[in-house]
């Protein structure tokens, strides 16, 4: 059983209006309306095959991704909860989180998504100027991201939004005053990315081409500074590489993934991690949604790879995950996990380089500085 992750539910809704040139993601553009119906009782019937693999549990956070869940509307998100609650037992006080896009909200589809249960809302504002949200293939406006950010505050508990920085041209002086901006709208947390360029997106062959020039190293490194500095100052400070939030108001759904709980992943494309027979599994769905939809019709579920992990896998896992944290990992659930605790003396070489420090006695964290290189920072942990 995850210690203290906890149990969370991810359903994927996969369509969207246009596909940003930056994503990755498994997102698909359809013309014709989509049989919404269908799909939500698509997701019942993987729901009840999930069910059957992980036995009773209590979950801790459901969280709606995609793709564009604002596409959907409110009487499919309530059947998607209903779901949930149907397969699994959901406390009263669980967050319940729906991505949305500033072009697909009003204020009439936002009060249905609070009817049917959703009371926190992650919107894709991504900037704050017009020329820039045209570059990043962005349906919406400034006037538009500002009108959604306060309709959501009027109608949910809670509420994120996501900015990308680190684009072609961006200056710290420039970042500086959009990031302050972005926190007098904000309630309660953040999601700050710095744009990469994803193998497969049409920022991807425009880079090749030289089309876009990304910032250098020296400049991406001092405008993630920059970002700590700021938010910290505001008042919300990084809990995550990525992610900042006042005290209370972090994520559950995402700390889920980072404190390396269990999640089931319901949808086309979505991949889950739970404990099954006493092992940790891996589940992945087929992709197209389309196909997905007539597997799950056909069998039940819409899985077609996965894997077992064996002791190292999850390790390795556990310390990916949990190094983006500022509060860091529990070294004795490490050990626990790999059968053997980390190197002292590699620890001891990255410490001294200022890279992760110590948390009392029991707990270890990488720094900002080993926030920056975290990827060199776990390969030398778990060699």
């Amino acid at each position: 059983m995850a210690e203290d992750g906890g149990f969370g539910v991810y359903v994927h809704w996969p369509f969207c209006a246009a596909k940003c040139p930056y994503c990755d993601f498994n997102s698909h553009v359809r013309h014709q309306p989509v049989d919404q119906p269908r799909f939500a009782a698509a997701f019942n019937l993987e729901m009840a095959s999930m069910r059957q693999r992980t036995g009773p549990r209590t979950v801790t956070s459901i969280f709606l991704g995609g793709g564009t869940p604002s596409l959907m509307e409110p009487g499919t998100v309530g059947a998607v909860l209903d779901a949930v609650a149907k397969h699994w037992t959901v406390p009263r006080d669980i967050e319940v989180t729906l991505e949305a896009n500033p072009s697909s909200v009003e204020a009439e589809r936002f009060r249905g998504y609070r009817a049917a249960g959703v009371n926190r809302v992650s919107l894709g504002v991504q900037a704050l100027n017009d020329p820039d949200l045209r570059f990043l293939g962005r349906l919406h406006n400034v006037e538009e991201a500002l009108t959604a950010i306060r309709l959501a505050r009027e109608t949910f508990p809670r509420l994120s939004f996501d900015l990308i920085y680190a684009r072609p041209g961006q200056t710290p002086e420039a970042w500086e005053t959009e990031l302050n901006e972005a926190i007098d709208h904000a309630v309660d947390h953040l999601s700050l990315y710095q744009l990469t360029i994803e193998e497969g997106t049409r920022f991807h062959a425009l880079h090749a081409a030289g089309k876009i020039v990304m910032p250098d190293l020296d400049l991406a490194a001092e405008l993630y500074e920059l970002t700590q500095e700021v938010t910290a100052a505001r008042g919300l400070p990084a809990y995550e590489i990525s992610n900042h939030a006042r005290p209370g108001a972090e994520s559950r759904h995402n700390l889920t993934y980072w404190r390396y709980g269990e999640y089931v992943g319901v949808g086309p494309g979505a991949h889950g991690r739970f404990i099954e027979h006493g092992r940790r599994i891996v589940t992945v769905a087929e992709k197209v949604p389309e196909t997905w939809l007539n597997l799950v019709e056909a069998r039940g579920h819409g899985v077609v790879d996965g894997e077992v992990l064996n002791r190292t896998e999850e390790a390795d896992e556990f310390l990916l995950m949990g190094l983006r944290l500022v509060e860091g990992i529990d070294l004795d659930r490490y050990e626990r996990l790999s059968g053997s605790g980390l190197s002292p003396e590699r620890m001891s070489i990255l410490q001294q380089e200022g890279l992760i420090a110590p948390v009392g006695n029991s707990r270890l964290r990488a720094t900002p500085a080993g926030m920056v290189v975290l990827n060199a920072v776990v390969a030398d942990l778990a060699r």
